[in-house]
């Protein structure tokens, strides 16, 4: 049996969490997208501990933005070149990320 038999996928947002997440300010995507970089190193990090750790370092934390939203956060990072991923994304107790590795002598 494969471990997606065992666990289903991260939860999509509800309607009450979608409306939240529309009203979201660039600024505060930006915020949420910086805090999910600072959470991450050069190490392999599960996503879900990443995931944890934004949502409890952000000051101006909006209320009712759920796991599942910055967890997609995380997988447009990786999809931007940003982080690196190993897993499956669309469940975070499954995946992990890091730091894109540069090649030596790259910009």
């Amino acid at each position: 049996m494969s471990d997606s038999q065992y666990e289903p996928a991260d939860a999509a947002p509800d309607e009450a969490a979608l409306k939240r997440i529309a009203a979201l300010r660039p600024e505060q995507l930006q915020a949420i997208d910086a805090v999910l970089m600072n959470a991450c190193d050069g190490q392999w990090r599960k996503v879900a501990s990443v995931v944890g750790r934004a949502m409890g370092g952000i000051p101006d934390r909006v209320p009712g933005i759920p796991d599942g939203f910055y967890a997609a956060r995380v997988s447009g990072l990786v999809a931007r070149g940003l982080l690196e991923f190993q897993g499956d994304l669309s469940r975070m107790r499954y995946s992990e990320v890091r730091l894109t590795m540069k090649p030596a002598g790259s910009v």
